[in-house]
C-alpha cells in the first residue's frame, strides 16, 4: 500500500505497473534474487542481504519517500488505560528510553546491543542495517503518534481501498503517555 501510495504520489498510476504481489512476502527477496522482476520492496534484513550477496541495490527508501508512517503502534482499551495508568506509563518509559538510547548512540553502538535478538543475522549485516536507518532519519525522538502522521495512515488505507470512512484522530490517538515519556 506504501509503495503504491508512492507511485500515486510521482504521478505513476500503480495500475500501469505490473506488480506481482502473488508471491508470498517471505518469498520476495529470493524470487528477485533468481531473476523474478526488475524491482522489489523488502523490508530488513533482505534488502541489505540483496546488497551483499551483489544480486541488488537499494535505490529508495518507502519509509523517506513516503512520510514518517506509523508502522508499530500499541493500542489499549480505554477501560484498561483507565484502570492501569501505572502499566501503560511504564510500558511507554521503557519503549522512550528505548528511543532514547537509540538517538544517543552510533549505529555500532546500537547494531551491538540488538544482536542477540537477530541471532539469524551476523554483526556487519545488523550494522549496516542500522546505519542506514540512521543516516535516514527513521526514528523519532519519541513516541508521540503525530496527527500528521495518523492522516497520512488514513491517505495511504484509503487510497488503497482498505479504509471506507475516515477516522477523527482525537476518538483513536491518545498521546498522554508518550507525552509524559518523552519529558
Amino acid at each position: 500500500m506504501v509503495f503504491e501510495y508512492i507511485l500515486r504520489q510521482n504521478g505513476i498510476d500503480p495500475s500501469e505497473v505490473k506488480i506481482d504481489q502473488s508471491i508470498d512476502f517471505g518469498s520476495t527477496a529470493a524470487a528477485f534474487s533468481s531473476g523474478k522482476g526488475t524491482y522489489t520492496v523488502e523490508f530488513e534484513p533482505s534488502a541489505t542481504i540483496l546488497e551483499q550477496e551483489g544480486v541488488g541495490y537499494v535505490v529508495a527508501s518507502l519509509g523517506t519517500d513516503s512520510g514518517y508512517v506509523p508502522y508499530t503502534a500499541y493500542c489499549a482499551k480505554t477501560g484498561y488505560l483507565e484502570a492501569h495508568p501505572e502499566v501503560i506509563q511504564g510500558f511507554v518509559n521503557a519503549l522512550q528510553k528505548g528511543m532514547d538510547y537509540v538517538n544517543a548512540h552510533t549505529p555500532e553502538e546500537i547494531a551491538e546491543v540488538i544482536r542477540p535478538q537477530f541471532k539469524e543475522t551476523d554483526l556487519k549485516t545488523i550494522t549496516a542495517i542500522v546505519t542506514r536507518y540512521y543516516e535516514q532519519n527513521t526514528w523519532k525522538e519519541d513516541l508521540v503518534f503525530e496527527q500528521e502522521s495518523f492522516e497520512l495512515l488514513q491517505d495511504i488505507l484509503q487510497e488503497a481501498g482498505e479504509l471506507e470512512e475516515r477516522v477523527p484522530y482525537e476518538a483513536l490517538v491518545n498521546t498522554k503517555f508518550a507525552k509524559r515519556a518523552a519529558k
